[in-house]
């Protein structure tokens, strides 16, 4: 385009009120101006695009068809601002999330209500997917966030933490008693009990799988299981020794109805929170963090 936005303006406004005077009005500048600037128009397009008459002015053939495109252009440009100020004032945006199953019951949940009560306007999508998955999409910024436990090798991305979680064995007293009963009171529970443990390709069964490594540990039977939430409840109904995270397990810990399997080394507690791409950070997400604050303390 090789004419200034300003020029274009004074024309369509000329040309909708149809009098150099009135326009001067609703654009607050001089009539003067205003000729000069359509005189200025005209010669550089090389076309007249008003004619004078008693009453103001009137459009030339050539004026008309100008006029129909910065009359689509400025309504298009209206039509934006409205829609900018209707997103300003109600909050309006899109965020969208990746998740496991088991962190958006346990973690994203109680977060996700206190962000819908502040920012009812936001629409959510939510991907149910695997940690890796989320990874990825995070890269490739198909989605904002990623309610993940912290990847060892981060980047690019950036990382707001939440909380930390223990990975723990547990089983049902009946299934620890019996297990006396049949192999004795020195049973190793790795050699003679039914281990519970995510699939392969689950990043907590890898972080598992490297502690199991380092301590030597050598589970002789093992039974694999897709979700958390479904290891969780093998494991309450006396299946075998299921891996699960103690925070998700804390009522039936307190309750009696598992328990926590001593170990000589203890599993390493590792971080969960919102990993996000630091070049797709937008107004939707800041609201978001800004509702996390609110909701509860997030570790430093």
């Amino acid at each position: 385009m090789d004419h200034n936005l300003s020029q274009y303006k004074i024309f369509y406004e000329v040309a909708k009120a149809g009098n150099i005077s009135k326009a001067a009005k609703e654009l607050y500048i001089s009539q003067p101006a205003i000729s000069k600037s359509i005189s200025k128009l005209e010669d550089s397009l090389e076309v007249t695009l008003f004619t004078r008459n008693s009453r103001g002015v009137q459009l030339t053939e050539e004026g008309k068809l100008l006029y129909n495109h910065t009359k689509a252009a400025f309504e298009e440009l209206n039509r934006g601002e409205l829609e900018l100020k209707r997103v300003k004032d109600f909050n309006i945006g899109h965020l969208k999330l990746g998740v496991s199953n088991t962190l958006c019951k346990y973690i994203l949940l109680p977060y996700l209500k206190g962000f819908i009560e502040k920012y009812p306007h936001i629409k959510i999508s939510i991907e149910s997917q695997s940690t890796s998955h989320t990874i990825i999409m995070l890269e490739q910024q198909r989605i904002d966030l990623g309610l993940i436990a912290e990847p060892s090798n981060r980047r690019p991305l950036l990382f707001q933490p939440v909380m930390d979680v223990q990975d723990i064995f547990v089983a049902t007293k009946s299934y620890l008693d019996n297990l006396y009963l049949r192999e004795g009171p020195d049973a190793d529970f790795f050699q003679t009990g039914n281990i519970l443990l995510l699939d392969k390709n689950n990043m907590t069964r890898k972080y598992i799988d490297e502690y199991l490594k380092e301590n030597q540990i050598v589970p002789n039977q093992l039974l694999e299981v897709t979700t958390m939430d479904l290891l969780i409840e093998f494991a309450k109904i006396g299946l075998g020794i299921g891996c699960v995270i103690k925070e998700f397990v804390q009522e039936e810990l307190d309750r009696g109805d598992l328990v926590q399997i001593p170990m000589e080394t203890a599993i390493k507690k590792r971080t969960v929170g919102f990993a996000y791409n630091p070049n797709g950070l937008s107004t939707a997400m800041e609201n978001f963090f800004d509702a996390m604050r609110g909701a509860g303390p997030l570790l430093k």
